[in-house]
C-alpha cells in the first residue's frame, strides 16, 4: 500500500483529497489539527507520532522532524543500498507529500508582534517540502489545494510521468523560496537594513497581460506580497482588460497624484509623462482646468484623481477619447455616464496615500539597480536673486516641483494658478526642453507662469528664453559651478530664482 503524509495549514479542500487518496488505495498519515480535521471527516487517518515512535513536542514544534519521516521520503527507489537501508531500519516509503505553510503573510499583514511572527516561521513544512521535492521522481509532491483535483486525476489514470512530477516539484520550490523570501525580508526590516547584500524579494503573477510595450513582446503582471499596501491596489469597475503600458502610465498618474495631498488635482499623462495637470475648488474645476493644459496630448491618456467624480465630471471626460479613469469613486450616475463607452477602463483606487513600498528598482538584463523612491520634494525654498517670488509664485513652484518629479529629464514644467501650461521632457538639453515646452504651446500666455526644473541650470540661456516668453520666476535645485551666471541674468531682468536644494532627475 501506498503511503500519503498530509500536513497543511490551509485545509481548503483537504478532507475531499485525502479521501480521494484513500479510494485510490494510499495510506494517510498525518499531524495536528490536520489529522483532527480528517478524523472528524472520517478518514483514516494515522497520526505521526504512530510512525515515529515519538510524541510532537514543543508545542508541535517538532513532530515531522524525524528520520522515519525524512528517510521514507528522501531515499532512492532505483538505489539498492538505499531501499537496503529503509527495509533494515523499518521505515516505510512516502510516496506523496501535501503540504502548506504556516500563514507567515498572514501575520505580517495582521500587524502580529515579533513573538507571534516566530511562531509562524515554519520549520517542518518547508523541511519536508524540499525532501519531497528533491526526490520528485519517486514522490509526488502537493503544495498548492488548486493542484487536488489533478493530481488525483492523474494518479487513477496512472499518468504521473517525470514531466509531471517535476512541475509539482517547481511549484513546491518557489512556494518554500517566496516564503523564505518574506521572512528574510522581515528580519532586514527588525535589523534595520535598508539595502541587504543579499535582497531577496518575490513576485507573485496576478494577470496575464495581452502583450508588453510592443505588440511582439509577452508580458504579465506581478505583485510583491510583501507591500501590504500598493499604490497600485484597484478594483476594476469596467472596460477591457488592462495593459502594460496602461499600468505603466498609471503608476506615473496616481504617484503625481499623491503629491498633492489634500488638494483636489487631476493629473493626465501620455506615455508616461504628465500632459495637464491641475488643482481646482471642485473636481469639475480640476478636470477642465487640465485638460485644457494639453487638450491635444490627453487624447488616448490616462487620468487620476483624488476626488469622487460626479455626473457633471464624468459628462466633460467623457466628450474626450480617455484610456483610463482611475478615482477614489465614482457617483452612480458618473459611471452611468462613463460606462456607454465600452472600452474606458474605470478603475476604482484603493490606496491613494500608500507609502508601503520602499523600492524604486531597475531590472537591466541581469544587473539590477535599487533605490529608495524619490520622496522628498524640498531641502530649503531659497530665494537667490533679489527680487522676491509673491505668494503666488511660491505656491506655483511648490506645483511645479510636484509635477517636474514626473517628468523624464531633462524636463521643464511651466505653471500658473495651480495648472501646467506646457511641459517639456525627455530631451537631451535642457535648454531643448524649455523650447519645446514653449514652441509646442504657441497659443499660450507665459506672462506671469512660473518655470520648474528637474535639474540645475548649467548656463544662463534657460533664464533667458524663460524671460523673452514673458516667465519672471524659476524654481530649480541649484548647485551648478556656473550657477551665479544664472542668478547674475536673473537680477539684470527683474526675475526671481529660488533653489529647492533637491534634483529631481527621472530616467
Amino acid at each position: 500500500m501506498k503511503r500519503a503524509l498530509v500536513s497543511v495549514t490551509n485545509k481548503e479542500g483537504i478532507v475531499e483529497f485525502a479521501k480521494g487518496l484513500e479510494e485510490l488505495g494510499f495510506e494517510v498519515v498525518s499531524t495536528g489539527g490536520t489529522y483532527k480535521k480528517l478524523l472528524e471527516a472520517g478518514v483514516k487517518a494515522i497520526e505521526i507520532d504512530d510512525v515515529t515512535g515519538f510524541p510532537e513536542i514543543l508545542d508541535g514544534r517538532v513532530k515531522t522532524l524525524h528520520p522515519k519521516v525524512h528517510g521514507g521520503i528522501l531515499f532512492r527507489r532505483d538505489v539498492e543500498e538505499h531501499v537496503k537501508t529503509v527495509e533494515e531500519m523499518g521505515i516505510t516509503p512516502i510516496d506523496l507529500v501535501c503540504c502548506n505553510l504556516y500563514e507567515f503573510e498572514k501575520a505580517l499583514k495582521a500587524g502580529k508582534p515579533m513573538a507571534e511572527m516566530i511562531e509562524n516561521i515554519d520549520i517542518g513544512g518547508p523541511s519536508m517540502i524540499r525532501s519531497a521535492a528533491k526526490n520528485f521522481k519517486d514522490v509526488l509532491i502537493v503544495t498548492d489545494p488548486k493542484d487536488y483535483d489533478a493530481v488525483l486525476e492523474a494518479i487513477r489514470e496512472d499518468k504521473t510521468d517525470f514531466e509531471f512530477r517535476m512541475n509539482l516539484a517547481y511549484k513546491a520550490y518557489s512556494l518554500t523560496g517566496s516564503y523564505d523570501a518574506m521572512i528574510s525580508r522581515y528580519f532586514a526590516d527588525q535589523v534595520h537594513d535598508e539595502f541587504p547584500d543579499i535582497l531577496n524579494i518575490s513576485l507573485k503573477k496576478t494577470d496575464h497581460l495581452r502583450y508588453g510595450e510592443n505588440s511582439q513582446q509577452s508580458a504579465n503582471a506581478y505583485v510583491d506580497p510583501y507591500v501590504q499596501h500598493s499604490l497600485l491596489d484597484y478594483e476594476q469597475l469596467h472596460g477591457k482588460e488592462i495593459s502594460f503600458n496602461n499600468v505603466n502610465d498609471l503608476y506615473g498618474a496616481v504617484a503625481c497624484v499623491r503629491e498633492f495631498g489634500d488638494q483636489l488635482v487631476t493629473v493626465a499623462i501620455k506615455h508616461s509623462t504628465p500632459c495637464g495637470v491641475a488643482i481646482g475648488k471642485t473636481g469639475y474645476e480640476s478636470y477642465k482646468r487640465a485638460y485644457e493644459g494639453d487638450p491635444t496630448s490627453i487624447f488616448g491618456g490616462i487620468i487620476a484623481v483624488n476626488y469622487k467624480i460626479d455626473k457633471e465630471t464624468a459628462l466633460e471626460m467623457k466628450k474626450t477619447f480617455l484610456e483610463i479613469i482611475a478615482a477614489p469613486d465614482f457617483d452612480d450616475d458618473a459611471l452611468e455616464v462613463l460606462e456607454k463607452k465600452k472600452n474606458l477602463r474605470l478603475l476604482k483606487l484603493k490606496n491613494l496615500d500608500a507609502r508601503d513600498a520602499k523600492y524604486d528598482i531597475k531590472y537591466l538584463e541581469g544587473k539590477a539597480l535599487v533605490q529608495e523612491l524619490n520622496t522628498k520634494l524640498i531641502d530649503e525654498m531659497k530665494v537667490v536673486t533679489k527680487k522676491q517670488p509673491t505668494e503666488a509664485e511660491l505656491s506655483d513652484m511648490e506645483f511645479g516641483l510636484k509635477v517636474v518629479k514626473y517628468v523624464k529629464s531633462n524636463a521643464i514644467v511651466l505653471v500658473k494658478d495651480g495648472c501646467t501650461l506646457a511641459v517639456g521632457g525627455g530631451q537631451t538639453s535642457r535648454i531643448w526642453a524649455l523650447e519645446n515646452a514653449i514652441h509646442n504651446n504657441p497659443d499660450k500666455d507665459f506672462h506671469g507662469a512660473v518655470l520648474a526644473s528637474d535639474a540645475f541650470f548649467p548656463f544662463s540661456d534657460c533664464a533667458q528664453v524663460a524671460d523673452e516668453a514673458g516667465i519672471k520666476a524659476i524654481v530649480q535645485p541649484g548647485g551648478s559651478i556656473r550657477d551665479q551666471e544664472s542668478i547674475d541674468y536673473c537680477d539684470e531682468h527683474d526675475m526671481t530664482m529660488v533653489f529647492n536644494g533637491y534634483r529631481h532627475f527621472r530616467h
